[in-house]
């Protein structure tokens, strides 16, 4: 009873609010799942055909408890409040024209809870129907705010509630924080979207198994005879897909220890493509890779100190057709002073293409002309030699991978030593030394037009060519730079014969924030 007189001076004091700046407020008290109710208190706004600029759906009840111990009509009684309740607003308003609709969802909507699976369907419906409204209706915006319990007030600062969300590790919202987020989405740019407003939300983003339900013991002999970047499998995580644990270091790793920047050891880029293509074929070996597309080197991962570090390797799979999207990520945490808790950066991310079954790779190919014009073109005219190279360079002997750079016509040829100290301590399977290759000659071309060095920031696409039979896939290589301007540059790394290794189309860089010394 003190709870209902409660929400009624609640009401009273907003809508005070709203006259006291020059608005009008119209009350009306309905059980949302009455139609005609609902109906009979609209007819105003329909009757009038006035545009609904902002309609709020936060009705709810939650009564937590074992679905096998729930009555139908308690279950019918928490689920139709917001889900009918949504049905019978829009019903009721018809063809009325709605600038924007936000929808209260709930963390329990978008992961699940034990004990509420009537409030956690209505919301995830409720987030669903929202997003239907607008793909139906382009002029009208959704916005689903998947709220985690208040602090305070509402249903979740009652009783023990509090105390169970927090020994779960699942922080609580205070209003002076949640109450400017309804405003904020609104007025934010940007069309339809569904908006987690949570802290840490500890157990309900936990697995629910140790391993995500993948069975380790299958695919622990592809991880033993994997490459340098397989490392340990930590699971399947029902957000991030397959995930790995690397352990990186300097001390074992040449491709640590001889690329340094400032004297710390930084994983290069090329090893988390190599990291990217190694996690997309574990768990599916037989399907051809097509490509590696949207690269992205977001942050440099560090290992200070030269002490080792766990790098985390995830590949979500989403089905395109006959074929495979894999989305990697690869992934770092530090616990940095003062903070309790280690903060997560995102380091490289991808999308891996993995071929049907049995389909055969488009592999490019490089015109017989063109290629023995840049094999003579590595062979001619002035050159800039390695040792003129790495005085500038930070990369150690591992990484030294040009012997020499030649002009050709507007690019630029790189050429690979005859051979090449080791790079990891395991086999590397997608060549990231003739990657690099490309990468060091666009740095090259780069130095000599701006002045500038710039490490890698992206890659539209890369594809690989048909790998050479025998065990020659290894340098002598040929870089091919052709710089596009704004669209970034391309390269073609060949091998002695001509014949393609690896083909990269839109690469850009970043430039380092010290140019070199004059």
């Amino acid at each position: 009873e003190l709870a209902a007189i409660e929400r009624r001076a609640e009401a009273l004091a907003a809508m005070a609010a709203i006259t006291a700046n020059g608005g009008h407020v119209h009350y009306h008290s309905v059980d949302l799942r009455d139609a005609q109710a609902v109906a009979s208190a609209l007819e105003e706004v329909r009757a009038e055909g006035r545009r609904v600029d902002l309609l709020l759906h936060a009705a709810g009840l939650e009564i937590s408890r074992r679905l096998a111990d729930k009555p139908q009509e308690e279950f019918d009684l928490v689920f139709d409040v917001k889900a009918d309740g949504w049905f019978n607003v829009l019903s009721a308003l018809g063809p009325t024209p709605i600038g924007a609709a936000v929808v209260f969802s709930s963390i329990a909507g978008r992961f699940g809870n034990a004990g509420q699976a009537d409030y956690a369907a209505a919301n995830e419906l409720l987030a669903k129907a929202a997003s239907h409204l607008a793909a139906r209706h382009p002029d009208t915006r959704a916005i689903t705010l998947d709220w985690t319990g208040w602090q305070g007030i509402g249903m979740a600062s009652r009783g023990s509630i509090p105390q169970l969300l927090a020994a779960a590790g699942i922080d609580l919202l205070p209003p002076e924080l949640g109450i400017p987020v309804v405003r904020r989405e609104v007025e934010a740019a940007g069309g339809s979207r569904e908006v987690v407003v949570a802290g840490r939300l500890g157990a309900m983003l936990a697995p629910a198994h140790a391993s995500g339900g993948l069975d380790v013991a299958r695919i622990a002999p592809r991880v033993e005879g994997g490459g340098a970047m397989i490392g340990a499998v930590a699971g399947f995580d029902p957000h991030r897909g397959l995930v790995l644990r690397v352990l990186l270091d300097p001390k074992e790793q040449p491709f640590l220890d001889h690329h340094r920047i400032g004297g710390t050891p930084v994983l290069p880029g090329v090893m988390g493509i190599e990291a990217f293509g190694e996690i997309a074929r574990l768990l599916h070996p037989e399907r051809p890779l097509l490509a590696i597309e949207e690269v992205r080197f977001l942050a440099p991962f560090k290992l200070f100190r030269d002490e080792p570090r766990v790098a985390r390797v995830s590949a979500r799979f989403e089905p395109r057709g006959e074929r495979l999207e894999v989305h990697c990520r690869l992934e770092g945490d530090r616990l940095l002073p003062g903070r309790s808790e280690p903060q997560t950066t995102l380091h490289f991310s991808a999308r891996v293409v993995l071929g049907a079954l049995e389909e055969e790779p488009p592999h490019p190919v490089f015109p017989a002309d063109r290629a023995a014009a840049i094999l003579r073109a590595a062979r001619q005219g002035v050159a800039v030699e390695r040792d003129e190279i790495y005085r500038i360079y930070f990369h150690g002997p591992a990484y030294q991978v040009l012997e020499r750079v030649r002009r050709n016509g507007g690019g630029l040829v790189g050429e690979s030593p005859a051979k090449l100290p080791a790079e990891a301590s395991a086999a590397t399977h997608f060549l990231p030394r003739a990657i690099e290759l490309a990468f060091q000659t666009a740095g090259i071309d780069e130095l000599a037009r701006t002045g500038r060095l710039g490490l890698p920031e992206s890659v539209r696409s890369l594809r690989f060519g048909a790998r050479p039979e025998g065990p020659r896939e290894g340098p002598p290589w040929i870089a091919a730079l052709e710089p596009h301007g704004d669209e970034g540059m391309d390269a073609t790394v060949l091998d002695r014969d001509g014949r393609v290794i690896v083909e990269l189309h839109g690469y850009r860089t970043v430039a380092l924030p010290d140019a070199p010394a004059d």
